[in-house]
């Protein structure tokens, strides 16, 4: 029926939240095109952009072009309008109206400002972060964020390039940006060194964030820290993605590269979507030959088996060093897993053949679930273990 039909074509757009790997391409909908239903009374933030090829004005146009301006989060600052009606007056006496302001005031309210004057914008975010740089005496590289010394030096250095990334992020969004806009957004910060911030970024974040969940002092430095990592998610760099990128890395001879090894593996280290698994996709890249002639299907199965052997041999590992039988301990993460439920009681019976004292075998808890709640959070692959953040603080 239509009703089925137009409900069905709701939960395709609304499904673009959802990667590949979670949810098949053809249950999702790329393009729409729309005559009046879902034109007004339809939301769905990951709407981008919006094509217009007719005229619009008044509560008609707010409420069309408000379709692509539900802002989802950092990664998706504004909403973006390709207009093929030239409708610049008929936007400006909508917003004039329905906003109560009149004039520049109501565009100021409305409208991002344009490229040029967020690209100044962007020169002035990179000139602060040269200057902390040179301030702490050292230059503005990224191999040299590790030379920062002190809490303080790294939470400012995080505030400095979040404010660099987001403004980037911003300029994302721009579809029209000429050739010498383009030369000069590069110049400011070239996008090799800017993959290597964001990487660099990505490693010193977490580790504070780590350390922010297990520091109650208010006046530490890094509690004032919001590191907003879905700036460093992007949409585009999903898992497909890059096995595509590491088959067509395999699959060409060294002069036909179009992304070298050390390329791909800062296109991963910068994307905050791959902070579980970024390791383990970069020690694979790092066994694989240029021009191998490996196609996507051997690549994904090569690289589950890579990370199979690997997770085993970290468990192997943790077994030995807490005196476990390796079959046992396995039994225990896959329980876990398959609920996303952590049991304490299944940790006690774990523990139960060594025989403990309830005083040590309650210190021996702790420090096995130590060793084993990060190979839990990565072999969940983004999914919430109930009961497991007790052991994370």
């Amino acid at each position: 029926t239509f009703d089925l039909y137009y409900q069905d074509v709701q939960k395709r757009i609304k499904d673009q939240k959802y990667s590949n790997s979670d949810l098949p391409h053809d249950k999702k909908i790329d393009l729409t095109i729309v005559v009046d239903m879902l034109l007004t009374g339809f939301d769905s933030q990951y709407i981008n952009p919006l094509y217009v090829d007719r005229h619009l004005k008044y509560h008609g146009l707010i409420q069309a072009f408000s379709r692509t301006n539900r802002v989802l989060h950092g990664a998706k600052p504004c909403g973006n309008i390709l207009d093929f009606r030239d409708q610049r007056k008929a936007v400006d006496d909508a917003i004039a109206l329905f906003s109560g302001e009149a004039g520049e005031r109501a565009r100021e309210i409305w409208l991002v400002d344009p490229a040029p004057v967020v690209v100044e914008k962007l020169s002035e975010a990179v000139q602060q972060l040269e200057d902390f740089m040179q301030s702490q005496g050292v230059d503005c590289r990224p191999g040299e964020v590790a030379s920062l010394k002190g809490d303080e030096a790294r939470a400012t250095f995080i505030n400095c390039f979040r404010e660099v990334q987001r403004i980037r992020t911003q300029l994302d969004q721009y579809t029209d940006l000429d050739p010498e806009l383009r030369e000069t957004i590069d110049k400011l910060l070239p996008e090799d060194d800017l993959r290597a911030f964001r990487g660099v970024y990505l490693d010193v974040a977490q580790e504070l964030k780590a350390r922010q969940e297990k520091t109650p002092d208010p006046n530490d430095p890094i509690q004032q820290l919001d590191f907003e990592f879905v700036l460093f998610d992007s949409a585009l760099i999903d898992y497909d993605y890059i096995m595509k990128l590491i088959a067509r890395f395999t699959g060409q001879p060294p002069r036909k590269q179009k992304m070298t090894r050390e390329q791909l593996i800062g296109l991963l280290a910068g994307n905050a979507r791959f902070l579980d698994e970024r390791e383990d996709m970069i020690e694979y890249i790092n066994t694989l030959t240029e021009g191998e002639g490996l196609d996507e299907q051997a690549i994904r199965e090569g690289y589950e088996r890579f990370r199979a052997k690997k997770n085993a041999r970290e468990l192997a590992e943790i077994a030995e060093k807490h005196g476990l039988s390796p079959d046992a301990l396995q039994g225990f993460i896959d329980s876990i897993l398959s609920r996303r439920i952590f049991d304490p009681d299944a940790l006690t019976e774990l523990l139960r053949p060594l025989g403990l004292g309830w005083k040590v075998r309650a210190q021996k808890e702790l420090e096995l679930m130590d060793d084993l709640t990060p190979l839990l959070r990565k072999q969940a692959e983004g999914q919430e273990i109930s009961g497991l953040e007790g052991y994370e603080r």
